[in-house]
């Protein structure tokens, strides 16, 4: 048995995702397996955010049923796991919206993500292009089985750029991530444990640094609002298009979407990709500094280079149509070349209801005859 030799294993490993098979690299995580496939394949994640070291394993919506765990042991994994925390093995066959109990499971999982979200949609800034309301829609129940008075918090000013609104809070700790990894220090965190826990500073307004405004991009939730675009428009009547400018942050990649209503720039947010997170550009991801989030607020400041491709199924795409083909009309060849006239414009064409003919003074009913006198 010393002498025996053990297999390579192979370069890429096979995973069957709702009967799709494919190939990906070992340490790919059944969630990333899933978004190469694309669609409704992919299993929704509010916490997880591939640009953030250590995110995911937070919110549980991203729950799968793995039916064969792989080709050596063929066992089903006892319970449903997180896809953003399980790498895939060779051979693992998982059932996303296959499996029934992945339906239940989720639908309780948005069920208590509602729990204490307030029902502000009206008035809250992300609408529009909130994950939770997308999450609600498509996997969440009806109705709800809590009777219990909500938790709230006192909206916070936790930045000169940045409004907390906690009772909007799910917890999906990106924010901390963004500020551990992206700046040099982090003056905000969880607070608390259980039913009080909160993201807060222990000092009102100390968040001050030059990439701060990326914890609102970050946000899958209303919770973290820009100051500077707060109750101003609501996003489906906004623009956005893409710009650029060399910024003077080397950190900063300089690549925007700016929100315009007319010529006039109502925000300016890092470009997003089709998961919702910030685009990557030379493998590294496309974070913007402060300066070019809220101090560059004029069209004349960027260098535009096209509207913004948004996903049609968003609200935001409304009215917005990128390359419009206008259906032929077809009417004129039916006719044999003749103006639609003859059907549109009766009227006209008949000479009927004269405007000398006061149909009120008529005696009895209207007869072709009271139109034909005088002719």
């Amino acid at each position: 048995m010393a002498d025996e030799i053990k297999k390579e294993p192979p370069a890429n490993f096979k995973v069957t995702i709702d009967n799709i098979t494919i190939e990906v690299t070992p340490g790919t995580t059944i969630l990333n397996a899933a978004r190469t496939i694309g669609g409704d394949v992919t299993p929704p994640a509010m916490c997880y955010y591939s640009k953030l070291q250590g995110s995911g394993g937070k919110c549980r919506t991203c729950l799968v049923e793995v039916a064969a765990g792989s080709t050596a042991d063929p066992r089903p994994m006892p319970k449903l796991v997180a896809s953003c925390r399980t790498t895939v093995m060779d051979g693992m066959i998982v059932k996303n919206i296959t499996s029934d109990k992945v339906k239940d499971a989720r639908a309780g999982v948005v069920e208590f993500l509602l729990l204490n979200h307030p029902l502000d949609c009206p008035i809250c800034d992300q609408a529009g292009e909130c994950h939770l309301q997308d999450l609600g829609y498509e996997h969440g129940k009806e109705g709800t089985r809590y009777e219990f008075k909500r938790r709230t918090f006192e909206k916070e000013d936790i930045g000169p750029y940045i409004q907390l609104h906690m009772t909007r809070c799910i917890l999906c700790y990106r924010c901390t991530y963004v500020a551990d990894q992206l700046t040099d220090k982090r003056v905000h965190g969880i607070l608390d444990r259980g039913e009080h826990a909160e993201i807060s500073t222990y000092i009102s307004k100390a968040i001050d640094n030059d990439f701060s405004g990326n914890m609102i991009d970050v946000c899958p939730v209303g919770a973290l609002t820009d100051k500077t675009f707060r109750f101003k428009n609501r996003v489906w009547f906004t623009k956005p298009v893409d710009a650029h400018r060399d910024c003077e942050n080397p950190k900063c990649c300089g690549k925007t979407t700016l929100w315009l209503r007319g010529d006039e720039v109502f925000r300016v947010t890092a470009r997003k990709d089709q998961w919702g997170e910030v685009q990557s550009y030379d493998g590294k991801p496309g974070w913007i500094c402060n300066t070019c989030r809220f101090d560059k607020k004029k069209t004349t400041d960027w260098v535009i280079e096209g509207v913004t491709k948004i996903n049609r199924h968003s609200v935001i795409s409304q009215g917005k149509y990128e390359g419009l083909v206008m259906p032929k009309e077809t009417i004129q060849e039916v006719l044999g070349g003749r103006s639609p006239r003859l059907l549109m414009d009766i009227h006209t064409e008949s000479e009927v209801n004269k405007p000398t003919v006061h149909l009120s003074e008529i005696n009895g009913p209207a007869h072709s005859d009271t139109f034909n006198e005088g002719k």
